[in-house]
């Protein structure tokens, strides 16, 4: 009954299971982005924090996180078991991520979004796995895109709900923090009931736990995307750049819903768009757009320059998330995808703690300019180098 609804929906190939784990992502993305748009602006006027600070913290938080997804997506190929995994990580963000509301201090902010990636490290790479083994060859861009939607979706009514809060509350940045527990607990709820377990195809053998099961195409992706993440630092630091234009406080959460109001409009059809024209095209278009927008944060100089350099950052996301999970997924065999989607986060992860320390200290130390056009330069690099990427086929009709 859920396919029938979704294909009258213009969603055809989507699964049960895909439709579900969007849903779940919706609703932890609701509660993380309650939180994530007002953290800087937390940090560095309520608690402190300096932006070479801000940036240890984000690049630490994300670098843990890539460590978790490597080992728990080589377990969920071990143990053929993504389900479990992925209920334990959305579990323990839940737990974690609204305590932020007791901090006093930077270092206390650091060690709950410690916590809270600890949670996202164990689920994303056996749920990103769990989406391959629930969609057709020729539906993977669609689906991967799908999902990024839904949680662009949660990311679009997270700052609304917070942006509430803050209007009857006097700006108590703190209940926004602790009213975030609400949805987050919804989306375990829901995983819970709705997903149904997927076991992978496996040989006899049972992977081990090394790079060398992948071949040198696989790993040459690897660090084409390890070299465009060290240009992609943390999102706070746009979210900053914003407030010097002068954004207000109060606009900054409606920022955020703009910028992923675009995402979520886009993701899903440039992800199905990569299942049609190819993978490598669309990551392309996108990492060029990213050049782009950084050369623009780099010397915008109004107000309007932001909404305008948010919207087309928008479409960067919506043209890469999907393809370049998809792409991983083509790359590897069905046994192997857990293990294939831990090292492509971990490689995207352990990339982001000196992307985030290098844009900081630029920024601080050098020019604002220099920071930026440092991004812009490494995505153009990568949208050079991932020519050499050889794709397999995509097979044109689902089975």
């Amino acid at each position: 009954m859920m396919a029938k609804a979704a294909n009258r929906l213009g969603m055809k190939g989507l699964s049960r299971n895909v439709i579900i784990l969007g849903v779940v992502s919706l609703c932890n993305d609701a509660s993380s982005e309650m939180i994530y748009p007002l953290l800087p602006l937390f940090l560095t006027a309520t608690l402190g924090a300096t932006t070479q600070m801000l940036g240890f913290i984000e690049g630490v938080a994300e670098s843990t996180a890539a460590l978790l997804k490597l080992y728990s997506g080589w377990l969920s190929d071990r143990l053929g078991k993504r389900k479990a995994l992925t209920v334990a990580g959305y579990s323990l963000s839940t737990v974690t991520r609204p305590l932020i509301a007791l901090a006093t201090a930077s270092w206390q902010v650091l060690g709950i979004r410690f916590g809270d990636r600890v949670g996202k490290g164990v689920r994303t790479a056996p749920r990103d796995a769990l989406i391959a083994d629930s969609t057709a060859a020729d539906a993977r861009g669609k689906a991967y895109g799908f999902h990024r939607a839904m949680d662009h979706a949660g990311a679009v009514i997270g700052p609304l709900l917070a942006m509430a809060v803050l209007a009857l509350s006097a700006n108590n940045y703190r209940l926004v923090f602790w009213l975030a527990v609400i949805p987050a607990a919804l989306g375990v709820m829901v995983l819970i009931l709705g997903v149904k377990e997927i076991r992978p195809h496996r040989e006899a053998q049972r992977p081990s736990f090394r790079l060398a099961l992948f071949d040198g195409n696989f790993r040459y992706y690897l660090f084409v995307i390890i070299l465009f993440t060290l240009g992609n630092s943390s999102d706070a630091f746009l979210l900053l750049r914003a407030s010097q234009m002068g954004l207000s406080p109060a606009l900054i959460p409606l920022l955020w819903v703009f910028l992923h109001l675009v995402k979520m409009l886009f993701s899903t059809p440039f992800g199905g768009l990569s299942d049609r024209i190819g993978r490598k095209r669309v990551i392309i278009a996108g990492w060029f757009i990213y050049s782009l927008v950084y050369f623009g944060f780099a010397f915008c100089s109004a107000a309007w320059h932001i909404w305008l350099l948010f919207a087309v950052y928008g479409l960067f996301f919506a043209l890469t998330e999907g393809a370049e999970k998809a792409l991983v997924a083509d790359l590897v065999s069905p046994e192997l995808r857990g293990t294939a989607f831990g090292v492509y986060n971990f490689a995207i992860g352990i990339a982001a703690l000196p992307a985030s320390v290098i844009m900081g200290f630029l920024w601080q130390e050098v020019s604002i300019a220099a920071a930026f056009g440092f991004g812009a330069g490494m995505a153009l690099l990568a949208a050079v180098l991932i020519v050499l990427v050889r794709v397999p086929m995509v097979p044109q009709k689902s089975a």
